[in-house]
């Protein structure tokens, strides 16, 4: 099968490789070669994200859960290496943000443009999928979204989670004038706040209970800052980005009748609502799950400085490290691994 390279790509790579919950390993395994409409991408920067630290603790996420050794990773960046048959070798060189699931492209789903709940999704980082913290990873050439020289490494890798912010805030109708709650600082709370303040939200308040987390809340966009249980109401949009029940309960009564109240932080598998003021208030509550077709918007974004990506980081990884970036660690906002 025709395959086209740059230059010479060695024949192993290094990567990172969780045998079981809390257990790492450096490994050395074969550098895949990319299929019919794939493209070899040799890693530059992956950020670190929550669920990497839940498979590390845990070894499962709900269902999905760790059965052999994986690679984790799944907020790449990198340049273009080498191309399979029918992608065009003038691709090679390219600098590119990975957008880390591919759909089947044949379901209901991915032919209305929700391929994000393609039930046949492969997705980087999710059992048994191996992810991106490696030397060299392959992906569907369409997957592989190019991104200007300006544009540096890190912030092309947390083009991933500003497509959850983006997508979180498409589902909640942010919009101008929008009134917005955001509960949750953590890295999809500020780019939630920061979207939501970008797409003309006329107020963007943020709860968290870690006073730093909250302050930096401001640097995002938040027009205010608040602790857990303040008192806030008549908002049109709340946002949990925290996966906290107690965050969800407290939050969903600032709704204003008619608004809309997103979950998108993972955390309890069940929890009891107030389906009685949902009902009478006619909230509309909604789940996200992941993202669709915005990666275009999310390299424009932080293409043109509109959004502040780079804030995030907060440190740097190579392979033999990326344990102490999936450790508890109240100081960092994003890490990001170097392979």
């Amino acid at each position: 099968m025709p395959v086209t390279t740059i230059a010479e790509v060695p024949e192993s790579m290094r990567c990172s490789v969780l045998r079981a919950a809390g257990e790492l390993e450096v490994q050395r395994r074969p550098v895949p070669r990319p299929g019919p409409r794939e493209v070899l991408v040799r890693v530059a920067a992956v950020g670190t994200c929550g669920s990497d630290v839940h498979y590390f603790r845990h070894g499962r996420i709900g269902d999905f859960v760790l059965r052999e050794p994986m690679v984790l990773g799944h907020e790449p960046s990198g340049r273009i290496v080498g191309v399979g048959e029918g992608v065009d070798a003038g691709r090679i060189g390219e600098r590119v943000s990975l957008e880390p699931g591919v759909p089947c492209r044949r379901c209901r789903y991915c032919h209305t443009g929700a391929y994000n709940l393609c039930p046949d999704m492969v997705f980087f980082a999710t059992p048994p999928v191996d992810g991106a913290f490696a030397e060299y990873v392959t992906i569907a050439d369409d997957f592989a979204h190019p991104v200007p020289e300006h544009v540096s490494d890190d912030v092309a890798a947390l083009l991933e989670p500003l497509s959850v912010a983006l997508w979180a805030n498409h589902r909640a109708g942010t919009g101008v004038g929008s009134r917005v709650l955001v509960a949750g600082a953590g890295p999809i709370g500020l780019l939630v706040a920061q979207v939501a303040a970008v797409q003309g939200a006329a107020e963007v308040v943020v709860s968290d209970p870690d006073p730093a987390r909250a302050a930096l809340a401001r640097d995002f966009g938040a027009t205010d800052v608040v602790a857990p249980g303040a008192d806030v109401s008549g908002v049109d949009v709340f946002v949990d980005c925290s996966g906290v029940p107690a965050a969800v309960l407290g939050g969903l009564p600032a709704v204003r009748p008619g608004g809309a109240a997103v979950l998108v932080g993972m955390g309890a598998d069940e929890m009891t609502l107030p389906v009685s003021m949902l009902q009478s208030r006619e909230i509309t509550l909604t789940g996200t799950f992941r993202y669709a077709n915005t990666w275009p918007t999310a390299v424009r974004l932080a293409a043109s400085g509109a959004v502040d990506l780079g804030r995030l980081v907060t440190g740097h990884v190579d392979l033999d490290h990326v344990g102490d970036a999936l450790s508890p660690d109240a100081s960092q906002v994003k890490v990001v691994v170097r392979p």
